[in-house]
This record gives structure tokens, sequence and C-alpha cells, in this order.
């Protein structure tokens, strides 16, 4: 049986780097899906992130990216290749998930994803206490649109809940109302 794992990466104490959490907690809030599918807040993971993704047939991870290129709020989409062909990469702070490192231990193990999609949202600021930046808050419809273009081009199946639940998302004060209209 096919199997996914949606997950955020993030630490919500730090301004847009709570992207990926805000995204997958709110995800979860509009939509339902079937037993296959897990969506969790990953928080920071580092080099543990391997068993997570170990074995599953679908990751879709959700993160704050840099860009220089790129405007904020940007939804930049990054494919296993894409991400593996980087290489290992220096290490810049103790939260960095490693994501390459991670795909190419599960790949040594045998138990790679065999689809991996990496949500990019460009951020603006990463101040402790911040709240999303509204470039950020902009993109949240279009990275829940590339999530949803994934597993159904995957075979995933989900549905938008009638009555949307209560997001959890405990560390900003956003206006649950006109999200959840996404």
């Amino acid at each position: 049986m096919k199997n996914a794992l949606i997950a955020g990466i993030g630490n919500v104490l730090l301004g847009d780097d709570a992207a990926g959490p805000y995204v997958v907690r709110l995800l979860e809030a509009l939509y339902k899906f079937g037993n296959n599918v897990e969506i969790a807040d990953l928080g920071t993971p580092a080099l543990d992130l391997t068993h997570r993704i170990s074995g599953l047939n679908t990751v879709i991870l959700v993160d704050s990216v840099a860009s220089h290129d790129d405007p904020p709020g940007t939804v930049l989409l990054y494919a296993k290749s894409d991400i593996v062909g980087e290489g290992p990469s220096e290490r810049l702070d103790p939260h960095s998930p490693a994501l390459s490192e991670c795909l190419m231990a599960a790949e040594m193990l045998g138990f790679s994803p065999e689809n991996v999609l990496l949500v990019g949202i460009v951020g603006e600021r990463y101040e402790p206490g911040e709240p999303l930046s509204s470039a950020v808050q902009q993109s949240i419809g279009a990275a829940i649109d590339a999530i949803l273009q994934e597993l159904e081009q995957h075979g995933f199946e989900f549905e938008k809940r009638a009555l949307p639940i209560e997001p959890g998302i405990w560390w900003c004060d956003a206006d649950f109302a006109s999200i959840a209209s996404c």
C-alpha cells in the first residue's frame, strides 16, 4: 500500500521559519486525508529525519527557504533529484534539517522514498517572536495547492472539509476565518 508523509519543518518562534508548520496545520484543518497519509509538524529535525522518511512512497516537506533570486513569499518546488543533486551541505545552525544527507542515508539503507517534494516558501524575516511576514502569509494558498497537486498526481485521496477544524496554530494571532477560505 502506498503511504505518504506531509511534514512541516521549521521553528515556530522564528518568524518565517514557521512557514512549514503553519502550512501543514492549516492543511490538516481544511482537508481530510486517507489513512495512508500522515501529516506532521516535525519542528526542527536533524539526521533523525531519515527514520521518518524511510520506507515511505511519497514525502512532501514544507519549509522556509532562502533565495537571492526570488522575492519573499515565492513558492519554489524541489524534486528529490534537486535536493540530492546539491550534495551534503555545511550545516549552518543546529536545527538545519540536512535533507540531502537524510535522503542519501535512506537510499544507502534501501528505504528511500520514491517521490520527494520540498515545497519551499522564500522567507523574509527570522527574528525571534515575529509572526509570519505578509509575503509568506499570502503564499500559503499556493503552497497548499502544490501539496494537493502532488498528492493527486500520486493517487492519494483527500477532500475539503465541510467545516474546517481548529488548526492549533498557537504561536501567532492568525485570523482563522479569513484563512479558512484558502
